[in-house]
């Protein structure tokens, strides 16, 4: 059974010996015909000029070294660190984990009683989400499919909520209640899922990259952790209703954060985005 799990190791693997270099790494280097190369696979051939001279303009004068811990905090830097650090608490605290654990039971009360079934389910409808949102990310924009998944993810939750109050849905509850999972955990993997992760490395300055990565990411498996830790006893004490409730809150405030501090990176480049997130301060 483990061993399946050498088969997307395998695709990863030849996935990115096909990738190109990193144009800024490339320039760096002094490896220019090999830069724009890369920028044309990246961005096209008609933004090589472009990109190439915001390269140029980005190492003139003195490099900067890099950044501390504390620089993250700086006037300078807030901004965008806050804005990658939400992304993953808003992520973790939209109860993805808590959905994916409640599962089986949700499932078997609409009458599937196969944890197997019940799993594949779920994992299916994250596999088909991941694979839409890979082929609409260059295309739709990553701040657009972040607030379409957040937004899914709020009405789903509300129908999971409403599927174990009203009474006038108990007939159909336990249907309502996987139709709430599959399209919440759909949602998920259309935005809130893939795309934190892959907008840090677009929004983070080269000089606080790696610490900004790493607060970042340490938001995200404490939030995790928090959540796995109080869930069933959040669930004991305010029933599982309320507490869908709350995360359905969680995925509207994570709307309405994104709507005015997240900037679109589809087709920029790192200065390019820079300059955005300035003017957004």
């Amino acid at each position: 059974m483990f061993g399946v799990a050498i088969v997307p190791s395998v695709l990863l693997a030849l996935g990115m010996a096909a990738s190109p270099e990193s144009p800024r790494w490339l320039f760096q280097q002094g490896k220019i015909s090999e830069a724009e190369k890369a920028i044309k696979t990246l961005y096209g051939k008609e933004r090589v000029s472009e990109v190439m001279h915001d390269l140029t303009s980005a190492t003139q004068g003195s490099v900067e070294p890099e950044a501390g811990w504390f620089d993250l905090f700086s006037s300078r830097y807030w901004k965008v660190v806050s804005v990658g650090a939400a992304l993953f608490l808003f992520q973790q605290l939209a109860g993805i984990n808590a959905v994916v654990y409640y599962s089986t039971s949700v499932f078997r009360s609409a009458g599937i009683t196969s944890d197997v079934a019940a799993s594949a389910l779920v994992g299916a409808a994250n596999v088909f989400g991941t694979a839409v949102a890979s082929s609409l990310m260059d295309r739709q924009g990553r701040k657009s499919l972040l607030l379409i998944s957040f937004g899914g993810m709020a009405a789903s939750m509300l129908l999971l909520s409403l599927s174990f109050t009203w009474k006038v849905l108990a007939p159909y509850s336990g249907p309502l209640a996987v139709a709430g999972t599959v399209l919440y955990v759909l949602s998920f993997s259309l935005g809130a899922g893939p795309v934190p992760a892959l907008l840090l490395p677009e929004i983070f300055a080269s000089r606080i990259r790696a610490k900004a990565v790493s607060l970042s990411l340490g938001m995200h498996w404490i939030s995790n952790f928090v959540i796995g830790l109080y869930f069933l006893s959040f669930v004991t004490k305010f029933g599982i209703s309320s507490v869908y409730l709350g995360f359905a809150g969680v995925c509207l405030l994570a709307v309405l954060y994104i709507s005015g501090n997240v900037v679109e990176t589809k087709g920029r480049s790192l200065e390019e985005i820079e300059r955005a997130l300035s003017v957004s301060t």
